[in-house]
């Protein structure tokens, strides 16, 4: 029987080549010998979001749809939070519990997740969780570039044959362009939204640069109140505007993949929880195909829910942030205090609230794409990301 091509990269050293040169986005496939696949693969070297999406969901994204023209492809959207929160987790658990349970149930035999090291718990781990233990050592995101794909070859080589993934939208694609050659029965892919990643050093950076006490932050998460929400050891919370950022210092700190990314929604998924679309305090859910149903059905119990709102209007805001972008500008921290309780009040909210991050991020990657990698925006950039950018005025 001859061999699957792709071990053609077995004796290849891990991280020996990034083809994607300096938008790589670490996500791990290429320390793997799928990296036989990575030009296909990467969605860095050929995006392909629209082939992938018809094929994991079994149909296209809708784009005369509003809805699905910003959140892809999806059967439901809800707000929901743990009746009884996860211990440790970020928010209420709701990710932990889900893979717990495929574990409890059998529907697994392995859960891709991303502990930390020892020595830095910002420092991500790859593993793959076959115990509920394993996966809870996990909660807590790792804001940093993570090479979750780089467990493949022991997915392949420990013989598992049913598989959750847990990751972000770079992973999500490579994972789905390579799914067929792993060898799997079944695979679920839970993904989060993800958005502005960095290096360690890059993480370090910003947490020295934005928080009164950098070494004690446990988390963070940039929330719907148009604030950084700082979690620190002492269980304290810090929160720091949006406005108030340095962003001059931090222009340059985030990943150029990051910078390139138009799949902020993770739409390759089959169940996405973020907080984007949802209320303070709650999770916003997506059920992307019968796959994510099934996993959601999981923990239903588990969950109270509320429909998603959506208020206010993002433009103006959306418009005007990005000559300011732009431009580095940083307001004094009493006005950036000031403008975001003004905000928080009359400003989108909800889906609104999403559709404002979409908005922001995608008009400043597309100039990014457009200035740094001007050969590659006519490929790169989604159709429907296009059509987000054409609502705005974008300076040269």
């Amino acid at each position: 029987m001859t061999a699957p091509t792709h071990q053609k990269a077995r004796a290849m050293k891990p991280g020996s080549r990034r083809p994607a040169k300096e938008l790589c986005s670490e996500c791990g496939l290429c320390d793997t010998y799928y990296i036989h696949y990575v030009k296909e693969a990467c969605a860095f070297l050929n995006q392909q979001m629209a082939d992938l999406e018809a094929t994991a969901h079994h149909r296209p994204r809708d784009l005369d749809n509003p809805d699905e023209l910003y959140f892809g492809v999806h059967q439901q959207m809800f707000a929901a939070r743990k009746t009884e929160p996860i211990a440790g987790a970020q928010w209420t658990g709701i990710v932990s519990a889900i893979a717990c349970e495929m574990l409890t149930q059998n529907l697994v035999e392995g859960v891709v997740c991303v502990q930390n090291t020892k020595e830095d718990r910002f420092q991500p781990m790859p593993v793959i969780a076959r115990t509920p233990e394993e996966v809870l050592a996990a909660r807590v995101n790792k804001p940093t570039l993570s090479p979750n794909l780089s467990v493949l070859e022991q997915v392949e080589q420990s013989g598992l044959k049913r598989l959750l993934v847990i990751g972000v939208g770079c992973q999500i694609q490579a994972l789905r362009a390579v799914e067929k050659e792993l060898g799997l029965e079944k695979l679920y892919v839970l993904g989060t939204p993800c958005v502005d990643n960095v290096s360690r050093a890059g993480l370090q950076k910003f947490l020295d640069t934005t928080s009164r006490s950098p070494d004690t932050v446990v988390y963070y998460e940039f929330m719907q109140d148009f604030r950084v929400h700082f979690k620190h050891e002492d269980g304290s919370t810090e929160t720091v505007p949006f406005f108030g950022l340095n962003t001059k210092e931090l222009k340059d700190v985030f990943a150029p993949s990051c910078m390139s990314c138009f799949d902020y929604v993770n739409g390759l998924a089959d169940l996405v929880v973020g907080y984007m679309g949802a209320p303070f305090g709650w999770q916003w859910i997506v059920v992307r195909n019968d796959t994510g149903q099934e996993m959601l059905d999981l923990i239903q119990g588990q969950l109270e829910t509320q429909p998603v709102g959506s208020g206010g209007d993002r433009r103006a805001a959306v418009q005007q942030s990005i000559p300011a972008y732009d431009k580095g500008v940083t307001l004094p921290m009493w006005a950036a205090k000031l403008m975001g309780v003004v905000i928080e009040r009359i400003g989108p909210k909800g889906l609104e609230y999403a559709r404002f991050s979409i908005d922001s991020h995608f008009t400043r990657n597309y100039l990014y794409v457009k200035r740094n990698h001007p050969e590659k925006l006519a490929d790169h950039v989604p159709e429907f990301a296009r059509r987000i950018v054409e609502q705005y005025q974008l300076p040269d």
